[in-house]
């Protein structure tokens, strides 16, 4: 079943084409990926979904209803959640800081209930505190909670990332390179992850350049190139497409994926 339904996506920067008529589904409960080279539009197209840009044409449709115009901050409430490329995160903060952020998208209180210390800002700060520390223990840091992000690895910097958008309590997380800068050890233990994250009832879409990690995990994977979709399917049927091997320049992409 299609938890989000693009048609037509397209995104013009003055006289760049970002994405270029893109028609795509992403399927709920499945992992799906994100492939192309640089600059084929990747990060372009999660902004889009995300609400951080807004399409010049075509429509997204999540779980039926119609988003394509909808700010980023209410698309999260919706059920979408993002990490991005590079890690953004309170530096100087603790690590469980950073994650209850998340979780306050959920709440309810206001500037008053903070000011006054009312029972309902008390009640959602320890819902706040309770969701960060069930999420950093999923993703493997419960004991690095009280530490600054700061002096954490940039490995663990990765999964606090994660930590913070499951902390919004998503339907679907979109993960922009989650395997960036890290080695195959990490990497490994990343798509693990992803994978519980599945099992665990929330929608993945990952933009990744690691093709061992992609076709391991992969449902689903949807190729572009310069702003067009070029390919999609499983695996299988990627890694064996000519026109994915060519916009890969030859013989880099079957290089990578043996």
């Amino acid at each position: 079943m299609a938890l989000i339904k693009l048609e037509a996506l397209t995104k013009q920067f003055g006289g760049l084409v970002a994405v270029n008529q893109v028609d795509f589904e992403i399927e709920k409960g499945k992992i799906t990926a994100i492939i192309g080279p640089n600059g084929a539009g990747k990060t372009t197209f999660f902004n889009l979904i995300s609400g951080f840009h807004r399409p010049t044409s075509g429509t997204i449709t999540f779980e039926g209803k119609d988003i394509t115009k909808l700010p980023s901050y209410k698309v999260a409430k919706l059920g979408i959640a993002r990490t991005f490329q590079t890690t953004h995160l309170f530096e100087k903060s603790s690590v469980i800081d950073n994650v209850i952020v998340g979780h306050r998208l959920r709440t309810k209180s206001n500037l008053f209930d903070a000011i006054f210390r009312t029972p309902r800002e008390k009640r959602e700060q320890k819902e706040a505190y309770e969701k960060a520390i069930e999420v950093l223990d999923f993703v493997g840091l419960v004991e690095l909670a009280n530490k600054p992000v700061a002096t954490i690895s940039q490995e663990n910097k990765k999964r606090v990332a994660i930590a913070l958008a499951l902390a919004t309590d998503p339907k679907i997380i979109f993960l922009d390179e989650p395997a960036a800068g890290i080695n195959p050890d990490e990497t490994d233990g990343l798509a693990k992850l992803m994978q519980r994250i599945v099992e665990s009832g929330i929608t993945v879409c990952t933009i990744e350049h690691k093709m061992q990690m992609i076709m391991g995990i992969a449902d689903n994977i949807l190729v572009l190139n310069h702003g067009a979709k070029i390919a999609e399917g499983t695996p299988d049927e990627i890694k064996n497409n000519p026109v994915v091997i060519e916009a890969y320049l030859g013989g880099d992409l079957v290089a990578e994926i043996n």
